[in-house]
Formats: C-alpha cells, structure tokens, sequence
C-alpha cells in the first residue's frame, strides 16, 4: 500500500492480511498456502511487538532515570539555595529567587533609615583571646543582633568584623515613617538584650561585659546592586550612610546616637533626649539626639545590677502584696550591702 493512501496506522499490513484470511476462511476457499502465509504474518507480527515491548521498557527505564535524576538535581539546588540564601539578606533572597529584582547593575534613590552597630574596644579585646572563643563570641553577638534585625523587618547589608550595617526601606519599606520608628526600637532592644546577656561573656575569658555604639540616620541614598559582571555587592551609599556611620563613631558606649531627620520620624512615638550638635567629618554640624531607656523615662521600671548580673522589670503590673515582698527583699539585699561594705572598711582600716 503506497504512503498516500496510508492511514498512519502501523499495524495496517497485518490488518490487511488478516481481514483478507478471515475473508477466505469465510468463504471456504483458504488453502495451505493461505494458512502458512497468515501464520508468517502472525510470526512477523509477534516479533514486531516483541521489539516495541522492549524498546517501551528500555525508554520506561530511562524516563525513570531521568525522573530520578532531575530529583537528585533539585535537592542539589535546593541545598545551594539554602546555602547561598546565608549570604543575603532575606529580603533581597526573596526577591531574586522569585524574579522581582533582576541581578543586574541597577539602582535607585530612596529615602533609608541606615543603621551601624560597632563592639566598644574589641580590637583589644581579640587580643587577648583564643581564636576559638572569639569566632565563638563573634557568632554569639552576630546571631543575637541579626535574629532581633530580621523580626524587625531590617535589610542586613554587612558585616565588617564586628560591625554591623542595616537599613530601612529597601526591598522591602512600611513608609519612611514607620522604618525609621522600627529602627530605633530595634536599637533600642538590641542595647537591651546585649546588657541582658552579661553572664555570657565571662566565660570566653572577657573580664568587662561588651558594649556596643549604635549611628542611625535617615536620609537619601542610592541603594542597589554596585560592582562588576563577576561579583556584585547590594548595598547603599549616600550622606545617610555616611551620618550614621560618623554618629555611631561620636556615641558613648552602650549608648544610641541618631541625626536630627531620624528624631523628626520618631519624636512622637519614642522618647528622646537631645544631645550635643556634632561637626561630623565631610558632612558639618549635625543636632544629636537619643532615644531614653525606659528606666529613664517609666517611673515604674526597675533595673538592678550586681555583678555582671542585671534585673529589668516594670513594677505596675505587680499586685500590693508583690510589692510588699518586693520591697522586703530589696531592704533585705540593702542591708547585706551595706553590712558587706562596712565589714570590707574595718578590715581595710586594720591593714
């Protein structure tokens, strides 16, 4: 049967054979010959299904493979990605992987909130220490800071030894506003927790607990992706960038130091306490403020230290009778001070 008459079907030939003996057996006219020659088809046909079984496994086997394979691929690349999202900050993760920021050359102005973090004296403080216990102590430090800047929504830029650099509004921002409001209580809570953390640090052999200078400024920047085609950095650069670095410099330690455009988001909301006007190098005269503690500003939060130890609580949630022990106990702890401190001069007045 010739190709244009073909129906495309690739068991017509049997088909043919078949249907032509099955009309001669009808008719009682099928010879031997008719027989061996159906009989050759069947065999012919047989092998042909033989082969097309085979060559089904064979390409059943090999997708199996392949399925196998491609699987083996992704847990590869998922593995990478977890990897490199360790690199980024999640934000910009996010918005890589899920194609809403091209990995390109670009950038744009927007108005950040930046923030810097540096440890007072740590240069001397490497030191005199094992490379063990400050890598230990590093990654303590770093983790605590970066876990309190993530649940504050913050873009983690870089770290730089033990400095830290964040920023507020972009990828991601909730208004000028409220980044800058979120950044100072972020500052607010990490000076917190880092003095809540005194008994930690003793152990790596520091005999003064850490303290760490914290710069904020808001202003515009330029933020985006800065480098070469082989290796690109996401970060901002601008006059904002530069105030809060200088201002985390001027700070006092364990303090927070913001400009003056910071203060103005967040006046209303944070308490604040105006500080000296600094001439801040390559920027000029700059008006200072700082957010208070809340031992500063709450007439019911108590903060007591001994040691390395420290206690922070807020007393009005506390019912008359717990204030009653409260206060036994703090008379009780005063004159064992106070009797300790007496006993100390007599034996220094005896020497």
């Amino acid at each position: 049967m010739s190709s244009e008459n073909s129906s495309g079907d690739i068991f017509e030939h049997e088909r043919t054979v078949l249907e032509t003996s099955l009309a001669l057996i009808d008719q009682g006219t099928a010879s031997v010959d008719d027989h061996q020659k159906l009989a050759k088809e069947y065999q012919k046909l047989l092998k042909t299904t033989q082969r097309i079984i085979k060559l089904s496994d064979k390409s059943e086997k090999r997708l199996t493979e392949l399925s196998h394979e491609a699987q083996e691929t992704n847990r590869q690349l998922e593995g990478l990605s977890t990897q490199l999202s360790k690199y980024l900050s999640p934000q910009l993760y996010q918005s890589i992987f899920t194609g809403s920021k091209a990995v390109a050359r670009v950038s744009s102005r927007k108005k950040l909130t930046i923030f810097f973090a540096d440890l007072c004296s740590f240069t001397n403080i490497v030191e005199n220490l094992e490379s063990e216990d400050v890598a230990e102590m590093l990654n303590l430090y770093l983790g605590t800071m970066t876990e309190i800047a993530l649940s504050y929504g913050a873009t983690v830029d870089k770290y730089i030894g033990d400095a830290i650099m964040l920023f507020f509004g972009d990828p991601e921002s909730k208004g000028i506003k409220e980044d800058a409001v979120a950044c100072v209580n972020m500052a607010i809570e990490m000076q917190e927790t880092l003095r809540g953390m005194r008994d930690n640090w003793h152990r790596y052999g520091l005999q003064e607990p850490l303290q760490m200078r914290i710069g904020i400024a808001t202003g515009f920047c330029t933020v985006g992706n800065f480098g070469s085609d082989l290796r690109l950095e996401y970060t901002a650069v601008g006059a904002g960038v530069n105030t809060a670095s200088r201002l985390e410099t001027a700070a006092d330690n364990g303090d927070i130091l913001m400009s003056f455009d910071t203060y103005s988001l967040v006046s209303d909301r944070i308490p604040c306490e105006e500080q000296q006007t600094l001439n801040l190098k390559g920027i000029g005269q700059v008006r200072t403020f700082k957010p208070l503690r809340d031992e500063d500003n709450n007439p019911s939060r108590v903060s007591l230290e001994i040691g390395e130890s420290a206690i922070n609580t807020d007393i009005s949630s506390l019912a008359p009778d717990q204030l009653a022990r409260a206060q036994q106990s703090l008379a009780n702890a005063l004159q064992r001070v106070e009797a300790h401190l007496e006993h100390n001069n007599v034996q220094e007045s005896l020497l």
